[in-house]
């Protein structure tokens, strides 16, 4: 499978990862973003024997949009250190049930049940803080297209948090109502500094299906 990759150098590769496709292999044996990208440097670069490339952040398999990857441990380090200090930031855009009309600043506390792969809101003894922004910017239908910048990376957060404030994201059957559609969210935007440069990186995409449908 071919995969859109917005910028390669020798340190970092940012790709788009469209939804239904994993972040990296499972148990399964569909397809993953690690394995197609190293396919990817194997094949353009000669590489013999096995590449390195590595994951530094994940997205939901049904969520689509930008991902960044390390093709150097020491860029693998530096994007986790950016992470871990809040400098590598990610926006997204969902369309959620119902209708808002402004912004707004979501916390609380999730929990999540490895054995049902699902995340809930308990309380600050139980979980771990989950902090996100959000600004309403359409009304389509009784839906809201919203753009999310998250705070914190919790498990399922924007799934679960607009689904606490009886918000769930279209398509989302887990948290909201049953259907065969998939989950209207995208990770339309990053930006971090390039590990080695330290310069300002910005990329943007708005390649996710429900995107262009609405």
């Amino acid at each position: 499978m071919n995969v859109k990759i917005l910028y390669e150098d020798k340190h970092i590769i940012v790709a788009y990862k469209p939804a239904g496709i994993l972040a990296q292999a499972d148990s399964t044996t569909d397809l993953d973003m690690l394995t197609i990208l190293k396919k990817h440097i194997k094949e353009t670069e000669n590489k013999p024997g096995d590449v390195y490339l590595g994951l530094v952040h994940r997205l939901d398999r049904m969520t689509s949009g930008l991902m960044v990857f390390a093709k150097r441990t020491k860029a693998a380090s530096r994007l986790s250190e950016q992470i871990r200090e809040h400098q590598f930031q990610k926006e997204y855009l969902c369309l959620v049930d119902g209708i808002l009309n402004e912004g707004g600043h979501l916390e609380n506390y999730l929990l999540k049940n490895d054995a049902e792969v699902k995340s809930f809101v308990t309380t600050k003894e139980k979980g771990k803080l989950a902090i996100l922004d959000y600004e309403a910017l359409k009304n389509i239908n009784n839906q809201t297209l919203v753009k999310v910048r998250l705070k914190t990376g919790r498990h399922h957060q924007i799934r679960v948090q607009f689904a606490n404030i009886g918000h769930p994201l279209v398509g989302d059957a887990l948290y909201g109502k049953k259907t065969n559609q998939s989950i209207c969210l995208h990770a339309y935007k990053i930006s971090f500094f390039h590990p080695m440069t330290k310069e300002k990186m910005e990329f943007e995409n708005y390649d996710a299906f429900f995107l262009k449908n609405l």
